[in-house]
């Protein structure tokens, strides 16, 4: 690293990057590790806390900005333990990120599909007496892509998370962990695009996988993108297709995905389909596809056919989500009846096809929930049949 070169927050800096700055503080080098493992092993923000380093460089540390950049205020639990967390920045910027423990034990099909959305996992080496917790966490405050079914979005981007916001959510919700529990997944669906905030996305998805950090595997970190093709690329490139990928696709025309999700006006259904066949995803791998189920818009039998034909030959598997509802909207989701039959198409298509369960949606905690305080939503045309 260029000694010109300005080094990020001291929250996210990697081994290599604190020797730099140690050697600018007049510290020796080998504190660089010590001080890493402080902050991601041992969850710890705030330098002055770090008890075996030296008292003068602990306050230096705290005056370079080693320190908490974020604050809980409001934590809602819901009936099946999820765990919604409102967390505060120093701008006043609040965004949600959820706690979700298995509930089928570890290790299980249905929690890896259904609530990590992630890939094939690996046998889970978790105790059995340990409680699986996969962590949902934000990377934007708000969101520009404006899907319909997402209250996320209703009041727009007002601005990007720092890599250290998004990994301090990871730290902050790690250590609310009840002592039974244990965080095991982590998927970047909270509010936000994540590819729409490429380069911060990308040092936090390093410093989740990194060895003497944190230290999660990439097969149990998920980016869910609404398809922003030239940074499904560019992530492909840049980690050789070991990054998990959740598409949220939500339907099977151009016309009616634009309906949907604006950004398809960009990166229509083909552009898209087109970038996961170059993803260089490895052997046994899979994408998963994410279809929100919108009660008279995407949901019938037709539909599930298409999709059937839209897939084939691609790694997938398909998380069916009944859309959960938002106050922004009178949108609603079909009835079970009506999802078990769309399932049961991709089923017989030879299709791994999952029903998301609703998790924490008594707290406002499930999927497409998460919203900004006091967001009003943005005019949006009405679909046929939401006459509002």
């Amino acid at each position: 690293m260029s000694a010109s070169t300005p080094l990020p927050h001291p929250l996210v800096r990697t081994p290599e990057e604190w020797r730099v700055a140690l050697a600018a503080l007049g510290e020796r080098p080998f504190r660089a590790m010590p001080v890493f493992q402080w902050i991601h092993r041992r969850g710890v923000m705030d330098a002055r806390q770090m008890s075996d380093l030296p008292i003068a460089l602990r306050d230096k540390l705290y005056e370079e900005g080693l320190a908490p950049v974020l604050e809980t205020t409001t934590v809602r639990r819901s009936l099946d333990d999820t765990r919604k967390l409102l967390v505060q920045f120093a701008d006043g910027a609040t965004v949600e990120t959820v706690l979700i423990p298995s509930v089928s034990g570890p290790g299980s099909a249905a929690e890896q599909n259904a609530d990590a959305a992630a890939a094939d996992l690996d046998e889970d080496d978790a105790a059995p007496e340990v409680r699986r917790v996969t962590q949902c966490i934000s990377t934007q405050v708000g969101c520009a892509m404006g899907c319909v079914f997402c209250a996320s979005g209703v009041a727009g981007l007002k601005r990007h998370l720092g890599s250290h916001e998004i990994v301090s959510q990871v730290l902050e919700g790690r250590n609310a962990l009840d002592p039974s529990e244990q965080l095991r997944n982590i998927v970047l669906m909270g509010m936000g695009e994540p590819l729409h905030n490429y380069d911060e996305t990308a040092r936090t998805l390093r410093l989740l996988n990194h060895k003497d950090g944190i230290n999660l595997s990439t097969r149990r970190v998920t980016v869910s993108t609404s398809g922003l093709v030239p940074e499904i690329d560019r992530l492909g490139k840049e980690f050789a297709g070991q990054v998990t990928l959740a598409i949220s696709l939500h339907a099977t025309t151009d016309e009616r995905r634009t309906a949907l999700m604006p950004i398809n006006k960009k990166y229509p259904i083909g552009e898209l389909l087109a970038a996961l066949r170059r993803y260089p995803l490895p052997k046994r791998r899979r994408f998963t596809i994410e279809f929100t189920l919108v009660a008279g818009q995407n949901d019938d039998v037709a539909e599930a056919r298409r999709l059937a034909s839209l897939l084939r030959g691609m790694p997938v598997k398909i998380n069916l989500i009944p859309m959960n509802p938002i106050e922004a909207s009178t949108l609603a989701p079909p009835d079970l009846s009506g999802v078990l039959a769309f399932q049961k198409v991709l089923l017989d298509a030879g299709y791994s096809c999952f029903v998301r369960r609703r998790r924490g949606d008594d707290v406002d905690a499930a999927c497409g929930q998460l919203a900004l305080l006091g967001a009003k939503p943005r005019p949006k045309r009405p679909f046929a049949s939401d006459k509002s």
